[in-house]
């Protein structure tokens, strides 16, 4: 069944897909924290309840935006990985970050902090420390 599209526009058709809180923070969590167990998403600092996580990721799967795997070593429990689609999101994660560093300070000044640099070399550096990490994953290591 095809998704339905509140409009033609390229930012409202990507916020129907992935727009949530919840789905932008998985992704945030994959790239740059390395997490891939529903455990690990449900101890983030956000939150998220159990069913809204298993939600955004049965989601985030049909969406081929992230893959479920058994661990090699542990068949029982379940590891969620980022697409090479979900990866190409790494620019747009980092530009937000970008953003808020920038706008969102004056009224969060306990905000993490961003170093600045060229979000184009940091989405690439990301991307790389992500398909190494996810390979370590799969091989084993």
């Amino acid at each position: 069944m095809m998704k339905k599209f509140r409009s033609s526009c390229l930012i409202a058709s990507c916020l129907d897909l992935i727009g949530d809180k919840w789905s932008l923070l998985i992704i945030r969590d994959m790239l740059m924290h390395h997490k891939k167990t529903f455990k690990e998403f449900v101890a983030s600092d956000e939150g998220i309840a159990s069913n809204l996580l298993s939600s955004r990721l049965k989601m985030l799967e049909s969406l081929h935006i992230i893959t479920k795997r058994k661990l090699p070593a542990n068949k029982k429990e379940n590891i969620y990985l980022l697409t090479e689609k979900g990866m190409d999101l790494a620019p747009m994660i980092l530009e937000i970050v970008r953003w808020s560093d920038k706008h969102v300070r004056e009224q969060h000044p306990d905000m993490n902090s961003y170093e600045p640099g060229s979000n184009s070399i940091l989405a690439e550096r990301v991307q790389k420390e992500y398909s190494v990490f996810a390979s370590q994953i799969m091989d084993g290591s």
